[in-house]
């Protein structure tokens, strides 16, 4: 036991009394005076630390419950004030007491008293530590000049919740004023107003321009585009092993293939079935990445750093070298490949009667391409690609039927699908987005989603009941209280919430008959959008806690190691029993990894997340500054204090600025209006508006009404305000590029439809 775990043990007696510091050491360190300095170092770190509380008479105990909050800060726009999330809930810190930290920083914070001239609700805060920083570089506009080869100036961070100017020092960097520059900061503020001195590291380009934007995205997301030697090294050396069945199942004369989209070229799954008296055999064939990527090799220390492929525009960023992604990790047709097969049991009502996973050896006999058996389904052996798939049309049917057992089971447990549009961003030849296009899922797509979700399914149940550690996907149970505030919305919109009308009743069967409702109403995309907003965010823990979403107790990712660093983990785990008798020490080796490898995936997963989404956000503003001017019809999708946002019909959102509309509108939190004594702008409400600005940098649009009516009277008003541009938007001439120069979408991206089912 160490010093800090001994002072710990004895301050938390509840036979203990506060005593100094002096008598502590005594008591502690009995036979050990001559670690006098480690004691009080220790005693110090603590109380930095605020593990302890040391009075104004110096005797020491530990924190009185609840005084301190530990947590992660997030700045408001403009970082004037801020929250802090913790385990005790959501606090607020005002200006004044925000004391230096930065949008991110791990922070510790004083709960106010009621003599406080700040205390309010009983939530404030004072940030009275920072122990870690989350902003260490920056991207932002550089404003200066060079001279004897260094720079000087001032950089204005690009994120709206940096409240600070960046002071240059030491900087060798080339650049120009109206650049977008990467900085570290080396000097942090140790109060409010205090300097922030920062080192300039890098020049993107123009601060307007797409690339630097593009690049400056990557940068705040800690994306990497290239693999170091070692691992490139460590890749080709095991790629190159000869596959050989050895002690593997020889599925090679089985009746298994592959179905995905036509670019995609990391295929990680395939499929099998067989026809029982009293159901089927369904099998999942996932490429064994962990016979290559092995534990503490370059190749597993940059697969967990990364955790997952990242899936751009125009681009795929993958979690391995493409000589294991899209070579012999792939389940390309017709080689020999190393796969985790997964053979689960189902009867004839779609439940698992039993699970078989063993290592395997398999060959896919065809590439299976969602549209072409999409046509098939629809036309039969009249499809222009019924030849291809002759040999596997039985097996094909046999799925189609199983597909269909899968999809009623998983909707009378309530599994939920929430609507929502997929899109793609059309771009030409110079990368420039052209059109923005909405996606449609087929049976085959669907068909591919209930089977992955199946074998997830089957292999989190098996591991559990073998006592095995595993990285569980988890998806906790909404907040009563949010689920309330969302029905009264609901309702109001003329939806049947009778069955969660009370917290006992909020289960996903319960949720999934009131998006049935939002459907026949026709507002289902505002219903689940609102609903999505209520539900919590799905995780990966080395813990079961259930999947609320999928209306499941046990849940975890298998099938895609080739894309996720939690599959590849379960896949470690699973192989570990099947080549060995684990030992408690075996097991206890594993449970860390599994810890450690839940905690990297889950900060993996947000990180690629927000950087899809902003690269997406930043060709769409692009996509509208060549619009600026325009009138277009569009969707209330967000109502908020300061406005609210509209999804045009080309599939872009804007912000229709409170300010814009006359005066006299409030914001009903409740309701989810913004109302006046004339009506209200709902959700769902169709509205016409004009392009008004398309900020690059802030990947931000702005509309103008231009024709609407309000909820309550049917009262019509117009607009004709001007069109201001911003000096921030990218303008191109030469609109209406001819399809014949849009570029293809890259060979190795697979579609977002697949990455949300991949996801869940």
């Amino acid at each position: 036991m160490n010093i800090k775990e001994r002072i710990l043990e004895i301050i938390s007696s509840p036979l203990y009394t506060p005593i100094t510091a002096n008598e502590l050491f005594e008591l502690v360190m009995q036979g050990e005076e001559n670690k006098i300095k480690e004691f009080f170092k220790c005693v110090c770190e603590m109380e930095e630390e605020f593990e302890i509380f040391v009075s104004k008479k110096g005797k020491i105990s530990l924190p009185p419950e609840n005084l301190f909050v530990r947590g992660t800060f997030s700045a408001s726009t403009h970082g004037k004030f801020g929250f802090i999330t913790s385990d005790l809930g959501e606090f607020f810190v005002p200006p004044a007491l925000v004391c230096g930290a930065m949008n991110g920083d791990k922070v510790v914070a004083k709960r106010l008293s009621h003599s406080s001239k700040f205390y309010g609700k009983g939530n404030e805060v004072e940030i009275v530590a920072i122990s870690e920083r989350a902003v260490v570089e920056f991207t932002g506009e550089f404003e200066g000049f060079s001279s004897g080869g260094k720079l000087f100036g001032i950089v204005r961070p690009d994120s709206e919740r940096l409240d600070f100017v960046g002071t240059i020092v030491g900087s060798s960097v080339k650049a120009q004023t109206g650049d977008k520059v990467v900085c570290k900061i080396t000097k942090y503020p140790l109060f409010e107003g205090d300097k922030v001195c920062v080192k300039v590291i890098e020049a993107l380009g123009r601060h307007t321009s797409r690339e630097a934007n593009y690049r400056a995205i990557l940068r705040e997301h800690r994306i990497p585009l290239s693999f170091d030697s070692e691992v490139l090294n460590d890749a080709e050396r095991v790629e190159k092993e000869p596959i050989c069945v050895g002690n593997r199942t020889d599925l090679r004369d089985k009746i298994i293939f592959t179905i995905d989209s036509e670019s995609a070229k990391d295929l990680d799954d395939a499929i099998s079935i067989e026809a029982l008296d009293d159901g089927y055999i369904l099998g999942v064939h996932i490429a064994d990445v962990s016979h290559y990527v092995r534990a503490g090799s370059p190749l597993d220390s940059e697969a967990m750093a990364r955790g997952t492929s990242v899936y751009f525009t125009d681009k795929v960023v993958p979690m391995l070298p493409p000589v294991l992604s899209n070579g012999v990790c792939s389940l390309n047709g017709g080689v020999d490949r190393y796969a985790l097969s997964c053979f689960v049991t189902l009867d004839m009502a779609g439940n698992i009667k039993g699970t078989h996973i063993c290592e395997s050896v398999i060959r896919s006999c065809v590439r299976g391409v969602y549209s072409e058996l999409n046509d098939i389904i629809e036309n039969g052996d009249s499809s222009a690609f019924y030849a291809k798939y002759r040999h596997i049309i039985g097996d094909f049917h046999k799925m189609l039927e199983l597909y269909g057992i899968l999809k009623r089971r998983s909707d009378s447990q309530g599994a939920m699908e929430l609507e929502g549009d997929e899109v793609e961003i059309v771009l030409d030849g110079e990368g420039h987005p052209i059109d923005i296009m909405k996606r449609e899922r087929g049976e085959s797509e669907r068909l591919i989603e209930q089977f992955m979700l199946c074998a997830n399914r089957a292999v989190a149940e098996l591991m559990h009941k073998l006592g095995l550690p595993c990285v569980y996907r988890v998806h906790e149970n909404p907040d009563p209280e949010k689920i309330q505030a969302f029905s009264f919305f609901a309702s109001g919109l003329g939806v049947d919430t009778s069955s969660i009308r009370d917290a006992e009743s909020i289960t996903p069967l319960a949720l999934s008959r009131v998006l049935d409702s939002a459907r026949e109403q026709g507002c289902a995309d505002v219903v689940s959008s609102v609903l999505l907003r209520s539900l919590m965010k799905a995780k990966y823990l080395e813990e079961p806690k259930g999947h609320f979403g999928l209306a499941t107790k046990l849940y975890c990712h298998f099938t895609s190691p080739i894309r996720r660093y939690p599959d590849l983990s379960v896949h470690r785990i699973l192989k570990a029993y099947l080549n060995s008798k684990l030992t408690k020490s075996d097991i206890s080796r594993l449970s860390k990894f599994a810890q450690a490898s839940a905690r990297a995936s889950s900060d993996n997963e947000l990180r690629a997340l927000y950087a899809e989404r902003e690269i997406d956000e930043l060709y769409k503003a692009i996509y509208m500054a060549d619009r600026l001017g325009e009138e277009m019809d569009a969707t209330i999708c967000s109502v908020t204090s300061f406005g609210f946002f509209a999804r045009c019909d080309c599939l872009c959102e804007g912000l229709v600025p409170i300010g814009s509309l006359g005066g006299g509108f409030y914001f009903d939190e409740r309701r989810l209006t913004l109302s006046s004594n004339r009506g209200a702008f709902v959700l769902g409400q169709r509205v016409k508006v004009r392009v008004v600005e398309a900020n690059v940098v802030t990947r931000r649009v702005t509309l103008e009404l231009v024709d609407y009516e309000l909820s309550k009277n049917g009262e019509s008003e117009r607009s004709f305000n001007k069109p201001k541009v911003s000096h921030h938007a990218s303008h191109r001439s030469g609109k209406g590029h001819s399809k014949s120069e849009r570029r293809p979408r890259h060979q190795n991206r697979p579609s977002k439809r697949d990455r949300k089912r991949r996801r869940r």
